[in-house]
């Protein structure tokens, strides 16, 4: 039995090293079992831990052993300095789609006047994080979001009355539920890895996250490519479209949102590890 928390974080951390698991995930969960920050944890590093605190922290150590994310495991994950709640009926919000908000943001600003209502929607919501972060960042635009999943709509449902944040949400495939309206801006980040692909994945994805949000048919472009044919008739001038993607999607996607929109500027966009990441299509 360790008696400091230095003790339990520094076996806990051999342990999921040991077992293949990143090791630095012992302190976000030990944080969570103290509900310290970083710093917070730092301060008490040599307290001692109590029994009962030991014990929940060692039960998560060994569940993520097993390869079940530790997002799941404390039931929520930091995306864009908020935290969502996440389950196993939602994808784990990843860093890369940050950058997703940041071109939003960027292009919104160029490509439409101040004091424009803008309506965006998100496809394929999820956990709600990027129509809610949206809303929260860009607080006099009009945000709705749909997904297949009724269970992702609950948790992203949570989320909207955790963070007051006035989305719409709808259920429903893809574009189908806001297809009779026309939109400034439409989102997607939607299931894209190629079955194919699978075997690439670590366990703690394809083993755990939702497989309905994770693959698409078609080497993972049928979802991009259903968007593009409806999305001519859907989009107001000017306005712009942006899909996140897998990195070897950038020239397929392209091509689709360029067909379908000949005049508008299509541009494929790398995230900061310099691998194709989004592909934007401007409308004027």
């Amino acid at each position: 039995m360790c008696k400091t928390n230095f003790e339990a974080l520094k076996r806990a951390s051999s342990f999921l090293e040991g077992n293949n698991r990143e090791k630095e995930v012992a302190r976000y969960l030990l944080q969570h079992v103290l509900q310290k920050n970083y710093s917070e944890l730092m301060i008490a590093i040599y307290d001692d831990i109590t029994p009962e605190a030991y014990q929940t922290f060692w039960t998560y150590v060994e569940e993520h052993a097993t390869g079940r994310p530790f997002q799941y495991i404390i039931g929520q994950e930091s995306f864009y300095g908020r935290d969502f709640l996440v389950n196993e009926d939602v994808l784990i919000p990843r860093p890369e789609t940050e950058e997703l908000i940041e071109e939003v943001k960027k292009r919104a600003r160029k490509l439409f006047e101040v004091n424009k209502t803008i309506k965006i929607a998100d496809i394929g919501t999820g956990s709600g994080a990027i129509a809610l972060t949206i809303k929260k960042e860009m607080p006099n635009a009009w945000v709705t979001a749909t997904d297949i999943s009724s269970k992702a709509l609950n948790v992203a449902k949570k989320n909207a009355e955790r963070l007051n944040a006035e989305v719409e949400f709808n259920l429903g495939d893809l574009l189908e539920p806001i297809a009779d309206q026309k939109w400034d801006i439409i989102l997607s980040n939607p299931p894209y890895i190629g079955s194919l692909e699978a075997e690439n994945l670590s366990d703690t994805v394809i083993d755990f996250e939702p497989h309905l949000a994770l693959f698409a048919a078609e080497d993972g472009l049928q979802l991009y490519r259903k968007m593009t044919e409806q999305l001519p008739v859907m989009m107001n001038t000017p306005a712009f479209i942006g899909f996140e993607i897998g990195y070897e999607q950038g020239p397929a996607v392209h091509k689709m949102l360029q067909n379908a929109f000949p005049d508008a500027l299509v541009e494929v966009v790398q995230d900061i590890n310099q691998k194709n990441r989004f592909v934007f299509c401007t409308i004027k």
